[in-house]
């Protein structure tokens, strides 16, 4: 059987009320929060947090399961650079592991989700996107920040189908109702009553030629995902649910709408929620229609989601001020610290320290078992050299033992915060058992920060120059959505 084996979803932990951008412009913004990507968050490292929760329950074996890594976004980091390779780094796959972008229209990530299932590779797809628009806008207060992961692939040992492809239907029309040019910082709509004329009837066609190829009625349906980024099809076009298990919540009240990864962030939600035997349906109205049709299998009662999606919407922080979610978006620039800019990330540093930078690989003297952070080829205990064990520790937990708050330092978002955390042993020792590390804190208020708290790892952006996103590891509070 092929389908999905494994998935997750990723919502930052930052929320702007709507009534923020309200009281700000003096319109109304409607009610309930967007997420929002940190200042050091960025669509790669989004990315990158999905896939390490949607491997996470899979057995060690299962970690090198990938044939290959795909990577979706409209807002990717870069441009002729393959975004791909950070999150394959990050993850510690190995080097015959391809990775490859599909990126630049919303469609793009249901496309490729539907390319993983009609193939034959085992494919981790990690869909993510930033989306806004200018200031007061109805796409700054609609759009949403977040990524989803899908491992799909033949069922084995330690991974067997949690959910299975049954049927399908895909309808492709050429108009123009959204665009951006490259370069521009904000999408552009037409009028909304022409979308409204081409997209619904190609969700009505394509709901019926997937059910009829799924060999299902519409009372069968538990579950239906309605997503894509014309909200006035969207509403139409559920409609045509009404009378099946129903309309699945969209997370438009609480995260808003992250375009090319809402399909795959939604379908991780309603999975979470599914009983075996259960059939979820997938409308995907861009450019066209993509309708998938989804039966869960019984080894979905055993799955236990490493941090579900509804967690994590619990978990946001909503006072997110308007003036700073503008900055972080570069819609406005505040005075910064007047200390130098950092300098760009060096290539050839980076490459030579791979493991380290992206994966967090340390190293383990096998004589005295002593730890390093960076890796180390002489060991601090007894001086052997060479002789060392990789040691991965990037989902290590780690507890602050002293801290300090640097509001001198160049920051996008200042203050800095950093903090000597002592981490567990891998097995999962006493803290302080797997080394120790200074490193940067994030997701985190100042006055919140406290010696003997306990912290997880995440993949972030340390800084931006010249283009060059400089990409590293920062500590951010374990929480109760952990």
């Amino acid at each position: 059987m092929r389908g999905i084996l494994a998935f997750a979803g990723y919502v930052p932990y930052h929320r702007l009320d709507r009534a923020a951008i309200s009281a700000a412009s003096g319109t109304n913004a409607g009610k309930g929060t967007r997420s929002v990507a940190s200042y050091d968050e960025d669509t790669t490292t989004m990315a990158v947090e999905a896939a390490r929760l949607a491997l996470r329950p899979l057995a060690e074996t299962g970690r090198a399961l990938p044939d290959s890594v795909w990577f979706s976004s409209t807002s990717p980091a870069y441009v002729d650079k393959t975004n791909a390779t950070a999150v394959h780094a990050a993850l510690r796959l190995d080097r015959d592991v391809a990775a490859l972008d599909l990126n630049g229209s919303v469609r793009s990530a249901s496309g490729a989700l539907r390319a993983a299932l009609r193939g034959t590779d085992t494919v981790l797809l990690a869909t993510s996107d930033i989306r806004t628009g200018l200031p007061t806008s109805a796409d700054e207060r609609e759009g949403g920040d977040a990524a989803a992961a899908v491992l799909v692939g033949e069922g084995r040992d330690g991974a067997p189908v949690l959910a299975e492809l049954i049927g399908g239907a895909s309808l492709t029309e050429e108009f123009l109702d959204r665009w951006r040019t490259p370069g521009d910082v904000r999408s552009k709509q037409w009028e909304e009553r022409f979308g409204e004329t081409r997209y619904v009837p190609l969700g009505q066609q394509g709901w019926k030629l997937a059910l009829d190829d799924a060999g299902v009625a519409a009372d069968e349906i538990g579950q239906v995902i309605v997503s894509g980024t014309h909200s006035r099809s969207i509403r139409q076009v559920a409609k045509v649910a009404t009378g099946t298990g129903g309309v699945a919540d969209d997370l438009t009240a609480t995260v808003g709408n992250p375009g090319a990864a809402q399909p795959a962030l939604l379908l991780a939600h309603a999975l979470e929620r599914a009983a075996p035997g259960e059939v979820i349906a997938m409308v995907v109205l861009a450019d066209g229609v993509d309708v998938m049709v989804f039966r869960a299998t019984d080894a979905l009662a055993d799955h236990v989601p490493a941090r579900p999606v509804a967690s994590q919407v619990a978990a946001g922080r909503d006072d997110l001020r308007y003036l700073q979610f503008l900055s972080w978006n570069a819609m406005v620039t505040i005075e910064p610290p007047r200390r130098p800019e950092p300098a760009r990330a060096s290539a050839s540093a980076a490459a030579r320290n791979e493991a380290w930078k992206f994966g967090l690989v340390a190293s383990r003297d096998r004589s005295s078992g002593a730890l390093h952070m960076p890796p180390s080829r002489v060991s601090y205990e007894g001086g052997a050299v060479d002789d060392m064990d990789p040691v991965p520790m990037a989902d290590a937990i780690g507890t602050i033992v002293t801290f300090t708050i640097d509001r001198l330092a160049y920051s996008p978002s200042p203050p800095i915060v950093f903090a000597v955390v002592d981490f567990d042993a891998a097995e999962g020792g006493e803290p302080g058992s797997g080394g120790r590390m200074p490193i940067e804190l994030t997701d985190v208020d100042v006055a919140d920060v406290a010696i003997g708290q306990r912290v997880e790892l995440t993949f972030r952006r340390l800084n931006r120059s010249d283009g060059i996103q400089n990409y590293f590891w920062k500590a951010k509070p374990l929480r109760g959505d952990a």
